[in-house]
């Protein structure tokens, strides 16, 4: 073990029942460096950084911290030993201030006074959070929130920092942002192991990378030589496709029309949605660009019936049905992946099959009659496994114990069975891996080909520039203009995104 690195993990082997999702891991992160982290999902970095943090136990190997072998028995051990994690999906509350975010479960370090007060000061512009401490963080943006986070773990004593998918919800000025901060914090004599499946990101921030497949090291990378197709080639172990040309195959006919859709806010601010006009025609993706809570995820509830409007019209295939349950519109064939599986799309203790059930109970193959057809429910959960490149050991296993990205696969498979006319899809490749988002990319243009209409809403604005027909901005609630997928640059649909062009 070696003083002069911040981790090392050796021969780091971790089993569940019919997985091994480590199998003899190798990690070296040095002093200083920001080391970056990738690999398919499923190939073991969650439990890598779970083990890393105390959250689970490794069944063999070791990890050393500063030199020292430790031994975590919670992520508070790890904590102790100048570990942080910034997870993903934000874990601040809302209702508290930027200050009693940062103290919670922290007070013994520096009270709650003048000395904790005068260390939030010291580390927000460690940061760059000029949030003042009293502040509300439901008022944060995206970036500040996911500064604080930083600043929390910082505050805990973390002098190694991991980040996971730090940059899922930001915009590219915002990325940039982060970048700056972690190479600041990087001169202060901070490390980062970083977490990402956007490999131009990881090749512009990282010092080394280091891939893992199928739980095993497979090596690591220079990105100042390595390119993104060698890199995404290491993680799956075979050469990708090249992306097809772009083709337009949009037609005539209109699927989904809505008109001046309004919805107030129960809390008495501005409207959530303050008359949204927006068509999608068959074989047609339709964009949708914003930064996080701007009324994206209100439009897509109220398109489905989640929400109801207090003004305007949603019409499918000509025929209006603002006042249909989210049940009828689904029976009209409108397919829905929403933008977090593990809340709205999937039961995680249920099997697979199980799973494939939801929302089609009453439709064929899943329904016969009034019962449920279970010989069928599992031939076409067998189906969906295969085509979509689900990898579980079988179709009992409960959705929980895949991977994230596996998770994501099942529900669009799910979601394009049954011939639909209308796929809303919300952050349909959120956290999911280079091969696991060609697979649905490939997926969302072979069904836009056969006639689907797709509404689709991403913070992934490459996702959104590649597979969109058509692009519209929305900000406060309003659809704020159009861009041409084949022209506009992802910093220009930023500027717009963030209203910096207006």
């Amino acid at each position: 073990m070696s003083a002069g690195n911040a981790v090392e993990l050796h021969g780091i082997t971790k089993r569940f029942p019919g997985v091994v999702a480590n199998d003899g891991v190798d990690l070296t992160v040095a002093h200083g460096e920001v080391h970056a982290l990738c690999g398919e999902n499923g190939a073991g970095k969650s439990t890598l950084m779970k083990i890393l943090y105390g959250m689970q136990a490794p069944d063999e190997g070791t990890i050393a911290v500063d030199g020292t072998t430790v031994h975590f028995r919670s992520p508070a051990d790890a904590i102790a030993a100048g570990i942080g994690m910034v997870h993903q999906h934000f874990m601040l509350a809302d209702n508290l201030t930027v200050a009693e975010n940062t103290l919670l479960g922290a007070e013994s370090r520096h009270g709650i006074g003048k000395a904790a007060r005068a260390r939030i000061a010291e580390l927000s512009a460690t940061v760059g959070l000029d949030a003042r401490p009293g502040e509300l963080v439901e008022r944060l943006g995206v970036a500040d929130r996911q500064r604080l986070e930083i600043l929390k773990v910082l505050y805990r004593g973390a002098r190694t920092v991991i980040l996971d998918e730090p940059t899922a919800v930001l915009v590219p000025q915002e990325v940039e942002e982060l970048f700056t901060t972690v190479r600041r914090m990087q001169g202060e004599g901070y490390t980062f192991l970083f977490i990402s499946h956007k490999l131009d990101e990881v090749r512009a921030i990282a010092d080394r990378i280091t891939v893992i497949r199928r739980g095993r090291t497979v090596g690591t990378a220079d990105p100042a030589s390595v390119t993104n197709r060698e890199l995404a080639e290491m993680m799956v172990g075979s050469e990708l496709p090249s992306p097809p040309a772009r083709t337009s195959t949009v037609g005539d006919q209109e699927v989904l029309r809505v008109e001046g859709l309004g919805l107030p806010d129960p809390a008495g601010g501005r409207d959530l949605l303050d008359g949204v006009d927006l068509v999608v025609r068959s074989g047609e993706i339709l964009g949708i660009a914003g930064v996080e809570g701007n009324g994206q995820t209100e439009l897509v509830e109220t398109i489905m019936g989640m929400r109801r409007g207090a003004r305007g019209r949603v019409l499918l295939g000509g025929a209006d049905v603002t006042g249909l349950s989210t049940m009828a519109r689904r029976e009209r064939g409108v397919g829905y992946v929403p933008e977090d599986r593990t809340r709205y799309a999937l039961l995680g203790e249920q099997s697979l099959w199980e799973n494939r059930v939801l929302g089609f109970q009453s439709r064929a193959p899943i329904a016969r009659g009034a019962l449920i057809d279970r010989a069928a429910a599992r031939a076409d959960t067998e189906r969906i496994v295969s085509e979509f490149d689900v990898r579980t050991p079988g179709i009992d296993v409960a959705a929980a114990a895949l991977s994230g990205g596996n998770q994501q696969k099942l529900v669009v498979g799910r979601e394009l069975s049954g011939d639909p006319v209308l796929l809303i899809a919300s952050h349909p490749t959120r956290g999911v891996d280079v091969g696991a988002q060609a697979g649905i990319w490939a997926e969302l243009r072979r069904a836009r080909a056969a006639g689907l209409a797709v509404l689709l809403v991403s913070a992934d604005l490459d996702e959104l520039i590649g597979l969109s027909d058509t692009l519209a901005v929305i900000l406060d609630g309003r659809l704020v203009g159009t861009a041409d997928p084949a022209t506009v640059t992802p910093e220009e649909l930023g500027t717009a995104m963030t209203g910096a062009a207006a």
